[in-house]
């Protein structure tokens, strides 16, 4: 992939624009029926990947969730199907298959950029895999510490067909990949989440929704908008139920496995007690959520409580926050004074208070009408952070404090310091701030720094964390969830370097800016460090835990599931996986108490 792109957010513009889109389906969506996972599927992807500078698609193995025995589906030739159409729509939607080609061969007369290219996005160990029944009794090296019973799981952008224009790493389909590991035996799995836009593109046999990264920018971004919502009005497609990917973010709340993007809903994910998954559905909490909600929720460890952010970026409020009792129960919603729709895929909370920033990279979706992409770097904005009480039911006790010139993918932490009036934020500063999105000549740079906000003078200081001497890419990773909201000495984080692969992680100590690495080695590349707590006590030693993450080797091809001791960063077991696990995104790990109590 090119230095200026990297594997941690998406941002929900075509959702925004479906939603309050004024076009309606004219046609009864009894005319097509998406339904999920049958044994026996028909395939839809086609050969094997393993060459780094070619896009292949690999064949799929489909197996029902409930029976141990997979079945292999040759590749086909791709073909177009065409559910129950009457001749209007067929007619319809031939018509509009000819302008589409018509808009790739203008598309393919011009250079993508390399943010955009997917032979550049979804190369090598960032390309598709095909979904993995569950494989049992995998080969272990060491010894996997007995307080390790559950299962972890990973989310990943994993295309379900090949691009036939532009498209970003962030735009592919959702898939989780699960390690179940039980008294010593373990066991591997990975499913698409079968969101409501998979099921129609499966089922039509080609790619329809327009990619919220790689295809919405510039005049031909118009055209395709245009004509997903010309195929909405004949009925040949249905967004009304969501247009998501759900390939970022997991978390478990209400004993619910949840897969996130931050355009749309979240989707239920079930796992089975064979170790497999089963995508339940799009997940409103009862009828209580309306809008998106962003992928990265945090969840209180002491009072169980779920926060989260909806943005919008077409119409205002463009920003709303709310939470979740433990139960599942919701708080209204509190509308966020924005006076521009702002990229925000990350926030943090403390003891009292959640963390909003509100950045220079924003989204003007007049820019397409130029030939531009929609989401920019605002340099006459002023970053801000703003501080609102957890338990506030409007914005009018908000309070902001600048920060010039910062920019934060991910906030790793939050707390309050009583003493100084302050809180404390850890987040990683990334520059060019909009080099994810589009490509530029500077190299990226992502460096763990601490932001002082002080809530009586409404000032901010901003310092880095690690000496210059050692500064490295730090993205990806997390502190003691136990601590989180609370003063924690050490963030586990994953060094993106060379960018965006993810050669090892690193042990921060936040109070002294120490660095300790493990370092993967020899071709060998990860990604986001999850750390387990050896057990839910606070009175533990707070880096009294453990390391997962998913490693592969480029030499090889194989991938494998590493467990390192978190106090010494030593390598206590290898799980040796029956395929390829792309780089991907968050994860999550899911103790065997709380699997069987799952909804």
């Amino acid at each position: 992939m090119a230095s200026s792109t990297s594997n941690w957010a998406k941002p929900q513009i075509f959702h925004s624009l479906s939603s309050s889109s004024p076009l309606h389906l004219d046609y009864s969506p009894t005319s097509i029926s998406w339904k999920r996972r049958k044994p026996n599927r028909t395939n839809i992807l086609h050969s094997a990947l393993h060459s780094p500078s070619l896009l292949h698609f690999p064949k799929q193995t489909y197996q029902n969730p409930k029976d141990d025995n997979s079945v292999n589906v040759e590749a086909k030739p791709k073909t177009h199907r065409h559910p129950q159409w009457n001749l209007l729509q067929k007619a319809a939607a031939m018509a509009l298959d000819m302008a589409e080609a018509a808009l790739v061969s203008l598309e393919h007369q011009h250079p993508l950029p390399k943010t955009v290219d997917p032979h550049v996005q979804i190369s090598g160990n960032f390309a598709p895999v095909p979904e993995q029944p569950v494989k049992k009794s995998l080969p272990i090296t060491g010894t996997i510490p007995s307080c390790i019973n559950g299962v972890y799981l990973r989310n990943g952008a994993n295309p379900l067909f090949e691009p036939v224009a532009g498209h970003h790493f962030f735009d592919g389909d959702g898939m989780v990949h699960a390690v179940t590991i039980d008294n010593g035996n373990v066991s591997y799995a990975c499913r698409f989440t079968e969101t409501q836009r998979y099921l129609q593109e499966k089922e039509l046999g080609r790619p329809v929704f327009p990619k919220a990264i790689g295809e919405l920018h510039g005049h031909s971004g118009v055209g395709r908008l245009l004509l997903f919502y010309a195929r909405g009005v004949f009925g040949l497609v249905d967004h009304t139920h969501g247009t998501g990917v759900a390939n970022a973010g997991l978390v478990y709340f209400n004993n619910r496995l949840l897969a996130m993007s931050e355009d749309d809903l979240p989707y239920h994910v079930r796992i089975t007690s064979s170790g497999d998954l089963e995508t339940v559905g799009r997940y409103d909490f009862d009828d209580q959520l309306k809008s998106t909600m962003i992928a990265h929720p945090k969840i209180d460890p002491f009072s169980k409580e779920l926060f989260a952010l909806s943005y919008d970026v077409v119409r205002k409020p463009y920003l709303k926050y709310f939470r979740f009792q433990p139960d599942g129960t919701k708080s209204p919603d509190v509308e966020i004074p924005l006076s521009v729709p702002t990229m925000m895929h990350d926030f943090a909370i403390t003891e009292n208070f959640v963390v909003i920033p509100d950045q220079q990279v924003v989204f003007k979706l007049q820019e397409m009408i130029t030939g531009g992409s929609p989401v920019i770097y605002d340099k006459n904005k002023k970053s801000s952070f703003g501080i609102l009480p957890k338990n506030a039911s409007d914005s009018k006790d908000i309070i902001w404090v600048e920060s010039p010139d910062t920019f934060c993918f991910h906030l790793w932490n939050a707390w309050e310091e009583s003493e100084s009036d302050e809180v404390v934020v850890i987040g990683s500063c990334m520059t060019p701030p909009d080099s994810i999105f589009n490509e530029c000549d500077e190299s990226l740079k992502s460096v763990l720094s601490e932001i002082r906000l002080n809530l009586k003078t409404g000032k901010s200081t901003r310092r880095p964390l690690i000496s210059e001497s050692e500064q490295v890419n730090l993205e990806a990773g997390m502190v003691n969830k136990n601590r989180l909201g609370r003063k924690t000495r050490y963030a586990y984080l994953a060094i993106a370097e060379p960018w965006p692969k993810v050669s090892g992680f690193a042990k921060v100590d936040l109070f002294t800016g120490e660095v300790k690495k493990h370092i993967y080695g020899n071709r060998r590349y990860g990604g986001e460090p999850f750390f387990l707590p050896r057990d839910d006590s606070c009175e533990s030693a707070e880096d009294d835990g453990y390391i997962i993450s998913f490693v592969h080797d480029e030499k090889n091809w194989k991938s494998e599931l590493q467990i390192v001791n978190a106090m010494n960063l030593q390598l206590e077991a290898s799980i040796e996986l029956p395929s390829r696990v792309p780089y991907g995104f968050h994860g999550t790990f899911i103790d065997a108490k709380s699997l069987a109590n799952q909804a």
